[in-house]
């Protein structure tokens, strides 16, 4: 069992552009209705970055300024852990068929663009921090195995951690063997439990100990987004979003990378 606090939350999808969007949405207080997000350029970054950098690291450092925003945190101070699935699907589709044609003079600025740590890389940069940054893929557990990542570096080293998930649809032919919908970032300020500025608290519980470990993941109400859920494995953080929305405690069940079912019992500040 790991407990930690929630100091900061950030959420950039189509149709939740912010969390002060998506918790009127998740929560029932609004309907939801699917629009297509612009990504903003990050502020975070200088310009010659900025012009560099892949839609995959705008949405990252997106979520993730709203969430250390959110937290009045000092970005230089915190480790990040950072997760995706996809990593930058159109610089690797655009490598790919650079290939495929036989061009094999790749650019310098697509070629570092290509590496799964990009948008961590870009974030350290952006932020001028020189604290650990871990950068991790599970496939569709991608995003539980992170929070679970954060949630035990906050608890081991006594600090805030950023979590930051993103995840992007590839283009077509590589769509047909990993199909996603939408781009989705998510992010969290965690902290050690006993932080006073905690906006909530979570449990987080390893399902293998249960005796029903084949539960199903917990679904959203709103079959638009929860077909998103399942379609993008950022957005397998939106039950959670949602009882985060909510002022009365609440339990989600998340699959973790290795299979197994991971519980996350909430209670908002």
């Amino acid at each position: 069992m790991i407990s930690c606090a929630v100091l900061g939350i950030g959420v950039f999808g189509p149709g939740l552009p912010d969390w002060p969007a998506a918790r009127e949405v998740l929560s029932g207080s609004t309907a939801y209705v699917r629009t297509d997000s612009i990504v903003p350029p990050s502020e975070l970054l200088p310009a010659a970055e900025r012009r560099r950098a892949t839609p995959s690291t705008r949405i990252a450092l997106t979520a993730a300024q709203q969430a250390l925003t959110h937290a009045k945190l000092d970005a230089t101070t915190l480790p990040a852990v950072f997760g995706s699935s996809s990593g930058n699907p159109d610089i690797i589709h655009d490598i790919c068929a650079m290939l495929a044609a036989g061009d094999y003079q790749i650019s310098p600025t697509k070629f570092h663009n290509s590496v799964h740590n990009a948008a961590s890389g870009y974030y350290s940069i952006a932020v001028a921090s020189h604290r650990a940054v871990t950068s991790l893929c599970a496939f569709d557990g991608t995003a539980p195995a992170a929070l679970l990542e954060a949630a035990v570096q906050a608890l081991a080293d006594q600090t805030p951690v950023l979590m930051v998930c993103y995840d992007l649809p590839y283009p077509f032919p590589l769509s047909a063997a990993r199909p996603t919908i939408d781009a989705w970032a998510l992010a969290l300020a965690l902290a050690p439990e006993n932080f006073a500025s905690a906006v909530a608290h979570l449990t987080l519980l390893d399902g293998a100990a249960d005796a029903d470990n084949d539960v199903a993941d917990t679904a959203l109400i709103d079959p638009t987004l929860d077909a998103m859920r399942i379609g993008n494995p950022t957005a397998r953080l939106l039950p959670l979003l949602a009882a985060l929305a909510r002022p009365q405690p609440g339990e989600v069940v998340l699959r973790q990378g290795s299979g197994r079912a991971l519980r996350v019992r909430t209670a908002v500040c």
